[in-house]
């Protein structure tokens, strides 16, 4: 499928939308609430799991500007970036991390902005492209955050999910 400029911005508005609707009522308890996840993985919180989304939403907009990845990041797996990312905001207060979230959003927008309309249909992506932007926050806010709240769990997802 073909992408266009409006399009993906219109995605990445309304996901950030619902997020941050989300978070942003949230209680000092709330943040504390476990999400469902395998014993195998570190013990998330719903604090954790937003740390999650705006990290890979950061990522992504750093990608489409043609930039590296961080040095602390750079020979790391997936798994390994999200045990980083897990540890280092995992103390850290809500409020900075709401902060995080909508600066990177900001972020996200002045580098969409940025790039020309015909780069976003330049060739065939997955329909769910770019997915850290929509499909995996929706992805993590629904069966992680949603429902460690009480909320959501089971609705159907994108597929998306690291």
């Amino acid at each position: 499928m073909r992408h266009t400029k409006k399009t993906v911005v219109a995605r990445t508005w309304r996901e950030f939308a619902t997020l941050d609707r989300l978070v942003t009522r949230l209680s000092p308890a709330d943040w504390k609430r476990r999400v469902p996840r395998p014993p195998s993985r570190d013990p998330w919180t719903v604090k954790d799991a937003l740390a999650h989304i705006v990290y890979w939403k950061e990522h992504s907009a750093r990608v489409f500007r043609g930039e590296r990845r961080l040095p602390e990041m750079r020979g790391l797996d997936v798994t390994q970036i999200n045990r980083l990312v897990y540890r280092r905001w995992r103390r850290r207060r809500p409020s900075e991390l709401l902060a995080w979230h909508r600066r990177v959003q900001a972020d996200v927008l002045k580098t969409l902005a940025q790039n020309p309309e015909a780069w976003f249909g330049r060739r065939q992506r997955s329909p769910h492209w770019p997915a850290d932007f929509d499909g995996h926050s929706a992805e993590h806010r629904m069966k992680d955050i949603e429902a460690a709240l009480g909320g959501a769990a089971g609705r159907p997802t994108t597929g998306w999910r690291r």
